[in-house]
């Protein structure tokens, strides 16, 4: 397999290289981490300028509105932007990367002609209502209720680990609309919330780290339309499955693409202050560290469940990483990468009974609240927005 740039990859790639050198002066500075409008304008900007020059939803289909890039473009547009040091999707990463594929794949044409091109041109900002206090890691146990009262659902409980709601327009809902008796996945529907709706209450949850993008959500008979319902009522889940597979897809990129880049910072910087004659243990370190994202050992990304054409083309399950940065140097050339696709696990009931699904769970202690799933979307807190420490995570096995 060559992994080495087509022309047709390297007349894209060149391109995006210009096209960021003439745009990213003008950007700016990111504002300070902890102003939430000032954060929302400064992502809304760089997605308004991504539209603008034809690069917004690179990785949405043609039909959706976006670019329909092959996977490989879709890594090159990614590597670009990581060099460059151009602003990540920011408070936009929902709309971008959940709700907008989801609508793609299960909204009704009314929905896709109303919320698709507002999330592209950086209208809207939407959040996730996905993970409850009493709920925890098992999103299936879910307990806020929709109700359906005319051509309304008129909707009660609470969410949390809501990313971005305190600037958010919209909301992608997981709600219960079957008979309370109904067990475990049955009877959840996928809502459109919007998050200027009476009775929505946000509280922020500030984390060890002191940031606030996180939230809870207290929903006291917020009335919901009909209409904004995604999928049919109580097929939320299977919806729901949809909506984590695109997060499951290329949302580590920018990460992987990013410790790549500061690994070599790292070597450069030990080399240059001779640090590896006095500490050989550190380049034996620093090689392991660079070992599964080179040539011989392509970087694995989580894949998404299996799906039908038409979701198939919207998020790419996976892609080669680490080849592809150093194909054509000197004895590079015949790299053969292993296969990139990584099945993500079966469902398992735990010895306690718990069910999992098949998403990778992040769980964080928090003085006051419950332990929740954040589903992946701590990832997305960037470095454009720089903070005091990482917060420290335990995972869920």
């Amino acid at each position: 397999m060559d992994l080495r740039d087509t022309a047709s990859e390297r007349a894209f790639r060149d391109e995006l290289r210009q096209w960021l050198a003439a745009v990213l002066p003008d950007v700016g500075p990111p504002p300070p981490h902890d102003d939430w409008p000032a954060r929302r304008a400064y992502d809304l900007r760089w997605q308004r300028t991504l539209f603008d020059g034809g690069y917004a939803g690179v990785d949405w289909p043609a039909e959706g509105g976006g670019r329909g890039a092959s996977p490989f473009e879709q890594l090159i547009f990614k590597e670009e932007c990581e060099r460059a040091g151009a602003p990540y999707v920011g408070v936009g990463f929902v709309g971008l990367l959940h709700a907008g594929p989801t609508i793609i794949a299960e909204g009704t044409t009314v929905q896709k002609e109303r919320y698709l091109p507002a999330i592209l041109r950086g209208d809207d900002v939407w959040c996730q209502g996905f993970s409850e206090p009493d709920a925890g890691s098992d999103l299936a146990s879910l307990r806020t209720r929709a109700v359906r009262d005319g051509d309304d659902y008129v909707v009660t409980g609470s969410k949390i680990w809501t990313s971005h709601a305190e600037v958010a327009d919209f909301c992608e809902l997981l709600v219960r609309t079957g008979d309370e008796d109904r067990p475990g996945n049955r009877g959840i529907s996928w809502l459109i919330m919007p998050m200027d709706s009476t009775g929505i209450e946000i509280r922020p949850l500030r984390t060890i780290e002191g940031t606030t993008e996180f939230a809870q959500l207290f929903l006291n008979e917020v009335r919901v339309p009909v209409a904004n319902r995604v999928g049919e009522e109580n097929d939320g889940w299977r919806v729901t499955m949809v909506t984590l597979s695109f997060e499951r897809g290329t949302a580590f990129v920018g990460e992987l693409l990013e410790a790549m880049r500061l690994l070599g910072e790292l070597d450069a910087t030990a080399r240059r202050f001779d640090l590896f004659a006095h500490d050989r243990s550190l380049q034996h370190r620093l090689g392991r560290l660079r070992r599964p994202v080179g040539p011989h050992q392509a970087q694995r990304l989580r894949g998404g469940p299996d799906r039908c054409a038409r979701h198939r083309r919207i998020g790419v399950q996976a892609l080669v990483l680490g080849a592809r940065a150093e194909a054509g140097r000197p004895g590079h050339g015949d790299a053969r990468p292993r296969r990139a696709l990584c099945r993500p696990p079966r469902p398992a009931r735990h010895p306690a009974g718990e069910r999992r699904t098949g998403t990778q769970l992040v769980q964080v202690d928090q003085p006051d609240h419950r332990r929740g799933d954040l589903a992946g979307a701590a990832q997305h807190r960037r470095r454009a927005h720089p903070r005091p420490a990482p917060i420290a995570v335990t995972r869920a096995h």
